[in-house]
């Protein structure tokens, strides 16, 4: 499909810098196939549900995956020392990060990247990486000295919170985003961006849904920062989407297969939820157990097989977010929704508010 079906006009005031205090004070639109849109506020998402619905969350944690660092003078050319910038994207394996960095162009491989305090142990705050293979798009393998949890410690301390490039661009990250940009349910480190659609949940908001009957379930997809890229194509065929590591236990599996089963629906707080559902779905709706990476786009046409709803923040014009929404709840319906939205003074993006789409 043409990309430029997936744009729209949205003025900067729209954009959200700071989330809604407390979490659930957010607004929530729901969109509804073939009724009026409903404006309503995130608490009350239960009312919106049903006893014996099943929420599907991800229980990823975000790794602080900002990293500053200075590739020191070279002895043999290269000029002196280059601050660079480094936004973890993707583990492979203990030691070894994939990561988007500026400028790209003052790297080789081979090169070391010192991270914090570059003269003291690592206990202190030192940490050291080097580039292991460059790739295209500003993209490197970096092989850090530590590994393991030793390593997530280390990144811990010298990284900061990974904003997405929206907020970082009009302010600095500071304590607040170490709290507000985290769930609180997250509980596997791994992912470099927030499953946003559920930092609006609270404890209050779940002892709501507890009393009317919905279930919850988990599972984990670690999110990537290539969610933040944008589609520099023409036509969405040409788009090559990141792949995102996820697993899905077996009694979560059997919990969804069961409400299925009986009936019953299937809703995905976030987006990452649904394409991991929508990942380990057969043709049947039938969702197995497992790990792997997904690095499925969804897009208009595609036929849902596992989710019947979906909670999810304001996305980006002509992002693979957006064509997601779309594809769920139809491409005109989404634009007018989204023009609502921004008539409405909805805030977007990550630390906006949220909407409640049900499948067309």
């Amino acid at each position: 499909m043409r990309v430029d079906l997936f744009d729209f006009d949205l003025p900067e005031a729209c954009i959200a810098l700071r989330p809604a205090m407390p979490r659930d004070a957010s607004r929530l639109l729901e969109v509804m196939p073939g009724k009026p849109l409903t404006d309503r506020m995130f608490t009350d998402l239960a009312e919106c549900l049903r006893s014996g619905d099943v929420l599907v969350l991800n229980d990823t944690k975000v790794l602080p995956a900002a990293l500053y660092g200075t590739r020191p003078a070279r002895e043999h050319g290269g000029g002196g020392p280059v601050h660079i910038e480094v936004n973890l994207h993707k583990r492979q394996g203990d030691s070894n990060w994939r990561a988007f960095v500026r400028p790209a162009k003052r790297l080789r491989a081979g090169d070391v990247i010192q991270f914090g305090n570059g003269d003291e142990a690592c206990m202190a705050g030192a940490l050291n990486a080097r580039v292991a293979e460059k790739h295209e798009g500003g993209e490197v393998t970096l092989a850090f000295d530590f590994s393991g949890i030793v390593l997530d410690e280390a990144i811990a301390r010298v990284g900061q919170m990974p904003l997405p490039p929206y907020i970082a661009r009009k302010r600095a990250v500071d304590e607040r985003d170490e709290h507000d940009y985290q769930t609180i349910f997250a509980k596997d480190v791994g992912s470099v961006a927030a499953p946003t659609a559920s930092l609006h949940f609270t404890d209050a908001m779940f002892a709501a849904l507890d009393a009317r009957g919905v279930e919850r379930q988990t599972l984990t997809l670690h999110v990537g920062a290539g969610t933040f890229l944008p589609v520099k194509t023409n036509d969405t065929t040409a788009h090559k989407m990141h792949g995102e590591r996820y697993e899905v236990s077996a009694q979560t599996a059997q919990a969804l297969n069961a409400a299925r089963a009986e009936g019953r629906r299937i809703i995905a707080a976030g987006t990452t939820a649904l394409r991991t559902l929508e990942s380990i779905a057969g043709e049947d709706g039938i969702v197995h157990a497992g790990a792997g990476d997904t690095d499925i786009f969804i897009t208009p046409g595609y036929k849902f097989r596992a989710v019947d709803g979906l909670l999810t923040n304001f996305h980006l014009p002509r992002s693979t977010l957006f064509m997601l929404v779309c594809a769920f709840a139809g491409l005109d319906e989404m634009h007018t929704a989204y023009a609502h939205a921004i008539a409405s003074g909805y805030r977007f993006y990550s630390y906006g508010d949220a909407s409640l789409l049900w499948r067309k």
